[in-house]
């Protein structure tokens, strides 16, 4: 989605904005616990950054070359292409229902490919990248190297049970042969040997100085855990980041000193993202020959990362090292913003056992606004957050639609049997609507970013507006006291439903089309035009079924 403009909140003010939710792997759909992480939150702060004026890129793409893509399709039974066409088909079809501003999926194309390998080439021409002999987790019976999905085995930082790569719950990561008691996930009773190879790392210790002064430099715009996490990395040694590695899913690596093998999948997603926004970009008018063009120092872009507790290390560290390593060509992240996990019913989100509730299905049964609503109301911020479906309808009934739609007919009574024309706003409406504004945008200000706080502070204010409706329409409409009360409440409303637009889409949507300016920064009139506060849909459909165990959902989101 793309705004021209020259405002914004403080640390990003007339600076365009590249708003980067984490890629999906394309082995599934997107579930209800994808949903309220990192795409509604990166959707909000996007919508909310484009309504004060400034341009705008939100994006993502599909990652196609993880290893849970060809394990997904083995315990499946089908091919790993038919797996990526089919879950890039759904994961579109869930982006385009839950209403994100996403200009779309874009392909995973020769233009694609190309920009990852120029981005590599380039560091490697640069003397970046050192040839490592590491040891790695080997399957004689299949001449198998294992990493990342391909393995199972025990975190050696949490001891917690792990696939390669990174530990899901502490974070940390486990790279070559540092996954105790390793184990193939598609052949679980296979013997697992440790086999030598030589490959391509990017030392990540060469750019310790930087990182700190980097990490510093944003603590306060960092959540909590996420910080603590990148803490303990800093901590100890360094990891060697590996750039190849000895596979057979993915992009084959160009150097001559490693034959055979591909980029290692996890180093795909920084130029990824870069080749993303340049084709989204595009298609909002805002060509460039070069698909890093956006992502230039120059450009100056304030970039930000939303993604998972699990994500940490990829898109807090791995990808901030190959950015550095760079020099100075690009922008750095002003800040990442890290979701902690989703339960469902008290238990995590879990594909192979049906333990899920579908995006797509659950819109399906809910209206869309009602659905953003309640997941970034209950969005797991700062400690994990429970979801069932019937929570959703209770406490969007009772606590939004309910009065929302009292406010919507009494100001519609209200305005109709008022005098025509603009009704009159006074001192104290407006100070109760800078008030107001104030309170939300704390809420959307990169530094102190949470959706969950919008929705409440929505919630505060809506009663706050319920509660005065006797006294506000209690006295003839034609009296001067009942229009100024009226305009106050007009205009109170006006702003509520401003900030709220970034969450409450379909009836922001409805609004502007009948002609009500719902930017953010608007200046409070002395008098205000008579507008229909749109009602908000009721949830009386039919619940949704369970979610079959269909195997398939994004990994490391």
């Amino acid at each position: 989605m793309t705004a021209a403009g020259t405002t914004g909140g403080p640390a990003g003010a007339g600076r365009p904005a590249i708003v980067i939710a984490a890629t999906p792997t394309s082995n599934g759909d997107l579930h209800v616990g994808h949903m309220a992480g990192p795409y509604l939150a990166g959707d909000v702060y996007a919508r909310y950054a484009a309504a004060t004026g400034r341009p705008v890129v939100y994006t993502t793409i599909t990652d196609d070359s993880q290893t849970y893509v060809p394990t997904t399709a083995h315990r499946l039974g089908v091919e790993p292409h038919a797996l990526v066409a089919d879950s890039t088909a759904r994961i579109q079809r869930t982006i385009t229902a839950m209403g994100l501003s996403m200009t779309g999926l874009p392909p995973v194309d020769d233009r694609y490919r190309a920009t990852v390998l120029d981005f590599f080439t380039r560091l490697h021409a640069d003397g970046r990248l050192r040839r490592r002999t590491v040891r790695l987790p080997y399957v004689p019976s299949s001449g198998t190297y294992l990493y990342d999905g391909l393995m199972k085995g025990i975190c050696p930082s949490c001891l917690a049970g792990s696939a390669g790569g990174v530990c899901e719950g502490c974070g940390h990561p486990n790279n070559y042969d540092e996954l105790l008691a390793p184990s193939a996930t598609t052949d679980p009773d296979a013997e697992v040997t440790v086999r030598e190879a030589d490959i391509l790392v990017l030392p990540a210790e060469e750019y310790r100085d930087r990182l700190t002064a980097y990490y510093q430099e944003r603590e306060g715009r960092w959540r909590p855990n996420a910080m603590r996490l990148i803490g303990e990395l800093l901590d100890g040694p360094l990891p060697e980041i590996p750039v190849t590695v000895p596979g057979t899913w993915g992009i084959a690596a160009p150097f001559a000193e490693t034959p055979g093998q591909i980029l290692y999948p996890w180093v795909e997603a920084m130029p990824a993202v870069m080749y993303a926004t340049w084709w989204a970009a595009a298609r909002d008018g805002r060509t460039a020959a070069e698909t890093d063009a956006h992502w230039r120092a120059g450009a100056a872009p304030e970039v930000v990362y939303f993604h998972g507790f699990d994500n940490v290390y990829h898109w807090g560290f791995l990808d901030l090292v190959m950015l550095m390593a760079h020099g100075d060509r690009y922008a750095l992240p002003e800040s990442n913003v890290v979701n902690e996990f989703y339960d469902l019913r008290g238990e995590k989100f879990s594909t192979s056992r049906g333990h899920l509730v579908w995006t797509a299905d659950l819109l399906d049964q809910v209206p869309r606004d009602l659905v953003r609503f309640y997941l970034s109301l209950t969005a797991p911020e700062t400690q994990r957050t429970d979801f069932t479906t019937e929570a959703l309808r209770a406490v969007t009934a009772r606590r939004l639609v309910g009065p929302w739609n009292r406010l919507a007919d009494a100001l519609r009574d209200a305005t109709v049997a008022a005098a025509p024309g603009p009704l009159p706003v006074s001192d104290d409406g407006r100070a109760r609507a800078a008030v107001m504004a104030g309170r939300f945008r704390g809420c959307y200000d990169l530094a102190s970013f949470s959706p969950a706080r919008a929705a409440e502070t929505l919630l505060t204010h809506l009663d706050r507006l319920v509660a005065s409706l006797d006294t506000t329409t209690a006295t003839p409409a034609a009296t001067p006291t009942a229009a100024s009360g009226t305009g106050d409440l007009l205009l109170e409303a006006r702003t509520l439903l401003a900030f709220a637009a970034p969450i409450l889409i379909d009836a922001a949507a409805e609004a502007r089309a009948a002609g009500v300016d719902l930017s953010p920064d608007a200046p409070a009139p002395a008098a205000i035009t008579p507008f229909v506060l749109p009602r908000l849909p009721e949830s009386a459909r039919p619940a949704p079924a369970p979610a079959g165990a269909d195997g398939r959902a994004p990994a490391g989101v």
